[in-house]
């Protein structure tokens, strides 16, 4: 996902960069968000971060474990290597290199689980955070927003990150200023407070 934002953003610079000139003339306004660190700091963001630390520590409590009781297993081997028969002693090793191949495949799985456990509670804050985005990049007149991590530098002005982020812990409900009425046209009337 981050792959395809980074090729997309990359693609949008290009075409900001190529345009410059037009871009200044028509006034194109750009604007630039942190999407991994808007996902990760938001509560929710926090929240599954700290979910997925206890799974992955609890999962790696379960992997030293584990490596702990086949390098003993192993000592052992060596220890009595002189004491068993060839035979024996090849057997034993066959028998902790089979352990130890399905060792790693238990790592392998515990890092398809962990994945999996992160896109499914952080895809939900970044659909909304895309949301976001897109309702501030409305309100606020910007022409494009890309993604930080396709960019070598922006002004500081220009990152809406942190708003996002605020808008997130808000419930989203909160609303940018939009931007000025053209002259001649009627300011828009005021919302409706909730419960009326």
């Amino acid at each position: 996902m981050q792959r395809l934002f980074f090729v997309l953003g990359a693609l949008l610079l290009a075409l900001v960069f190529t345009s410059d000139a037009r871009a200044q003339q028509a006034g194109m306004k750009v604007g630039v968000v942190d999407i991994q660190r808007a996902v990760m700091q938001t509560e929710d963001g926090l929240r599954a971060t700290a979910t997925l630390k206890k799974l992955f520590d609890s999962r790696q409590q379960e992997l030293n474990r584990k490596q702990t009781d086949l390098q003993k297993q192993k000592e052992d081997i060596d220890k009595q290597a002189r004491a068993i028969s060839k035979d024996a002693y090849t057997k034993r090793m066959e028998d902790l290199q089979k352990q130890l191949m399905e060792l790693q495949a238990v790592f392998v799985d515990y890092n398809k689980e962990l994945e999996k456990k992160q896109k499914e509670l952080t895809d939900p804050v970044f659909e909304k955070i895309v949301g976001i985005v897109k309702r501030i990049a409305t309100t606020e007149g910007f022409d494009l927003v890309v993604d930080k991590a396709t960019v070598a530098y922006v002004r500081t002005d220009l990152d809406i990150t942190d708003k996002c982020i605020t808008l997130y812990n808000s419930g989203g409900s909160a609303s940018p200023t939009p931007p000025p009425a053209p002259s001649g046209a009627p300011a828009p009337a005021p919302a409706p407070s909730a419960g009326h």
